[in-house]
């Protein structure tokens, strides 16, 4: 479903867009998906509209068939993309999952603004941005899936997600229309 409308009060939430997850190997090259959310997040902050970064720390402990090696985060592992330009009254939420609402405050942090709508960007299209995706729509949030502002690794997964899964979720759109329409309603 296309972007119908913006509610009163959107937030905006960024996936994993950090300096670790940036340089991993394989990752999709970043400039256009941190542009757009850099974007939109200039625009949420314009606009008096609350901004949420999240970054990854750690993964789940449950067992996968996909094997993981052992590896130690250089130090600015979980640093934020400089081009997402953080400022002191955006929120900061770290996960351990792929996606940002389990174990984290980000439910109680929306809630407590009045949230009741967020827009997604971020990596990977179909591991934390559509986890996030799916407990949003679980918890209620009218959701809005920027999907030229997010990327996966492997393209069938991404596409997969955009196509299939996000329209179930909430509604899809590009970075412009989003920009288009909140000038159009603030």
């Amino acid at each position: 479903m296309a972007l119908t409308t913006l509610d009163a009060r959107p937030a905006l939430v960024v996936i994993d867009l950090q300096k670790g997850i940036a340089a991993l190997p394989g990752i999709p090259p970043l400039g256009d998906v941190i542009a757009r959310s850099a974007s939109l997040a200039a625009a949420f902050r314009r606009h008096g509209l609350p901004v949420v970064l999240v970054n990854a720390s750690g993964v789940a402990p449950g067992r996968t068939e996909v094997s993981r090696p052992a590896f130690t985060p250089p130090p600015d592992w979980t640093d934020l993309v400089a081009e997402l330009d953080q400022q002191p009254g955006d929120l900061l939420v770290t996960k351990q999952t792929w996606g940002a609402f389990h174990a984290t405050p980000l439910d109680t942090l929306l809630r407590d603004r009045g949230v009741t709508q967020i827009v997604l960007t971020g990596v990977a299209t179909s591991a934390g941005v559509e986890s996030t995706a799916r407990s949003a729509h679980e918890h209620g949030y009218h959701v809005v899936l920027a999907t030229d502002a997010m990327t996966d690794r492997d393209g069938d997964a991404h596409e997969n997600s955009v196509q299939r899964i996000f329209p179930r979720l909430g509604e899809t759109a590009t970075s412009d229309d989003i920009l288009a329409m909140l000038d159009k309603t603030r």
